[in-house]
């Protein structure tokens, strides 16, 4: 990069241009650094650096950084063709492009500029697009509340432009070189590693279990999961295989809470043509399907002991027995396993096996819960708010400041996947409840279910689904027990009704009440309701 020839043009010091240099090797210090400087040099509200997502066939848009808007921001993923500006700025040649005032195409952020009494909607904006070595990489865009900001500033930011495609050309260049030692490993258009789909966040937690996904990935050692409902382990499970050497192979993913125990060792092994009523014909299983790749099993806690069993001889030598046959078959099978149990005390307590364990447990990731994760909270929140606002056909939606404090605050039981649902829900009940202002739908505490005792009618908890809540007050059990005993009777009624709705079938009430069947077990034994 020629500093002496950006300098003058974009006025940076040559202590600012130091400032960027000296992080060039850190992505997650250089982009926010680049756009501090650029706000301190040019007249915008805001301002944002997005890359296109290489894996992506509808020009997906991932911002690295941001400035001046709101939180959640970071964490959304824009599609180009949802976004007719950002699909111009991408397509425009010859430098910035500038949208006139009045301009009919929405803009991407209005309504994500905070201000501290509302959300503030664009006026003037300017977008450039970055290329790194003839190819689309990215693009930079530029924001201001008021109209005519921008007037007489077009070769500062054009200079700007210029100077964000040569630091994203300089990182991608290093990159191909120190990448594993071999030049072009990681393509210019692969998102980095923090931006993978689902793995979103910034958080200590999140980047110190991320650094360590990688470091075990290109290993073939076992890996078990762990975590807690609704974190994420099957994202976990997809990171390690596709940075792994079996990356081109199968991943094969067996749910084994779901399967049947008449039928587990079919599923994990196969069987031959006879081995038992309704076997027609020879049916290769799990571990056979997974060969040269990678098998996840999910929920492994939930097989049972005879499967435990036959499973170890696969875990130790790589060697399984379709059923009804004598014949050993070989198989090269990397396994990953996740469970929300506590597996040693499950061995402790019989109902898992010791030595499957030890086998299962050579690398033990733990997933952070979603309250350990900080304001990761958000930018998974602004993930889910885009996904809905293109499901709604909404010019935006957004949290209210009420509903972002509150998330943050918020246990969240049901981690990522419940929040997921609370937006989802919220996004539907608020356009129902209320008009857009502007095409710009804001959720509230209440909308998502998160309203706290005396800020009003409480919103019913976002875990809960709405049709297991019982129709009218008065069907509200204990009204004089302590809170705790209340909460565990109405539990305790929720169960047994969708049990008897169900015939007593325990999958079918966990999926109505919206657990896994797991932790309807466990909460069940803890009311008395299971031994």
């Amino acid at each position: 990069m020629d500093n002496e020839a950006v300098i003058p043009t974009t006025g940076l010091s040559l202590d600012e241009a130091g400032a960027l240099l000296r992080v060039l090797d850190d992505q997650a210090r250089l982009w926010p650094l680049l756009l501090d400087l650029m706000a301190r040099h040019l007249p915008c509200d805001a301002c944002a650096l997005l890359r296109h997502d290489g894996r992506s066939a509808d020009g997906l848009l991932v911002p690295l950084a941001t400035r001046g808007l709101s939180p959640d921001t970071l964490g959304r993923r824009f599609a180009l063709d949802d976004h007719p500006r950002l699909r111009a700025i991408a397509g425009a040649a010859g430098g910035p492009l500038r949208f006139p005032p009045g301009c009919e195409l929405p803009d991407p952020y209005d309504g994500l500029i905070p201000d501290l009494k509302q959300r503030l909607h664009v006026h003037d904006c300017v977008g450039a697009p970055l290329g790194v070595d003839g190819r689309p990489w990215g693009m930079l865009t530029l924001d201001a509340l008021n109209e005519g900001r921008f007037d007489g500033w077009e070769e500062a930011i054009a200079a700007w432009a210029r100077l964000a495609a040569d630091l994203a050309t300089a990182v991608e260049r290093r990159a191909a070189l120190t990448d594993d030692g071999n030049r072009g490993i990681r393509g210019i258009d692969e998102p980095p590693a923090h931006l993978e789909s689902g793995t979103v966040g910034s958080s200590p937690a999140m980047a110190a279990l991320l650094t360590e996904i990688d470091t075990v990935a290109a290993s073939d050692l076992v890996v078990l999961v762990l975590g807690e409902t609704g974190v994420g382990k099957e994202l976990v499970a997809r990171r390690l295989h596709t940075r792994s050497s079996r990356k081109a192979g199968p991943l094969v993913h067996v749910n084994c809470a779901a399967l049947p125990d008449a039928l587990v060792e079919s599923e994990l092994f196969g069987h031959v043509r006879g081995a038992f009523s309704g076997a027609v014909s020879d049916r290769r299983g799990k571990f056979e399907l997974a060969d040269g790749g990678t098998l996840f099993l999910d929920e492994v806690g939930e097989l049972p002991l005879a499967a435990q069993a036959k499973m170890l001889r696969a875990l130790q030598n790589g060697e399984i027995q379709r059923v009804g046959s004598d014949r050993h078959i070989t198989v090269d099978v990397r396994v990953i396993a996740a469970t929300n149990r506590d597996l040693a005390a499950e061995v402790r307590e019989g109902r898992f096996r010791a030595d499957v364990y030890h086998r299962l447990s050579v690398y033990p990731l733990r997933v952070p819960p979603l309250r350990d994760r900080g304001t990761d909270i958000l930018r998974l929140a602004g993930l889910f708010l885009e996904r809905n606002r293109a499901r709604l056909g909404l010019r935006n939606l957004r949290l209210s400041a009420a509903a972002e404090r509150r998330m943050l605050s918020y246990p969240w039981p049901g981690n990522v996947r419940e929040l997921e649902h609370a937006i989802g829900r919220g996004a539907i009940r608020a356009r129902a409840a209320r008009p857009p202002d502007g095409g710009v739908l804001t959720l509230t505490p209440a909308d998502l279910g998160l309203e706290e005792a005396g800020e009003g009618t409480a919103a019913p908890t976002p875990a809960m689904p709405q049709a297991c809540r019982p129709e009218t007050p008065a069907a509200l059990p204990g009204e004089d027990l302590p809170l705790r005993d209340a909460v565990e009777e109405l539990q305790r009624r929720m169960i047994q009704d969708q049990l008897n709705r169900h015939g007593g079938n325990w999958a079918k009430a966990a999926g109505t009440l919206g657990l896994d069947r797991s932790n309807l077990f466990r909460l069940a034994k803890r009311l008395g309701l299971r031994e």
